[in-house]
């Protein structure tokens, strides 16, 4: 096999992988979904940042990173027990793999783990909404 073959394999092999990744993101986003960034290793730097696509299933909201082969969602979170501890806006640093106009909400989960999510005014509107709309008997989301 020649130096052409297995470029054409290469550059055909990544084609594929393109496309995959692409249609993927519109059928994510064709389902309801919004533009959502999120982190779960925090640091002052500003890294860390993972663009995806979130929806809502029922008590769930689950999140898909853009650039992920994997088929189902790479996070989910339960709006039970899950608490905003804080609310900012992005440093210079993090703007680079956030939505247009995002604001940034520190959470915490049931188990403890913190995360931090990104997304823009409308769909900071829908997730805010999605966790004050528990049904009766549940305490409302807000630890602040």
């Amino acid at each position: 096999m020649g130096i052409a073959e297995v470029v054409g394999v290469v550059l055909f092999v990544a084609v594929v992988v393109l496309a995959y990744v692409t249609w993927r993101r519109i059928r994510l986003l064709r389902a309801g979904g919004v533009h959502v960034a999120l982190r779960s290793r925090l640091d002052v730097s500003g890294r860390g940042w993972h663009l995806g696509v979130g929806h809502y299933r029922g008590d769930s909201f689950v999140w898909s990173r853009v650039l992920s082969l994997r088929a189902g969602p790479d996070r989910v979170i339960h709006r039970d027990g899950f608490e905003i501890d804080d609310r900012r806006e992005p440093t210079a640093s993090e703007t680079y793999a956030m939505p247009a106009g995002a604001v940034v909400l520190r959470c915490r989960g049931v188990d403890g783990e913190v995360v931090e999510i990104a997304m823009g005014p409308d769909a900071l509107t829908g997730f805010l909404s999605w966790l004050e709309s528990a049904p009766p008997g549940r305490s409302i989301p807000w630890a602040s």
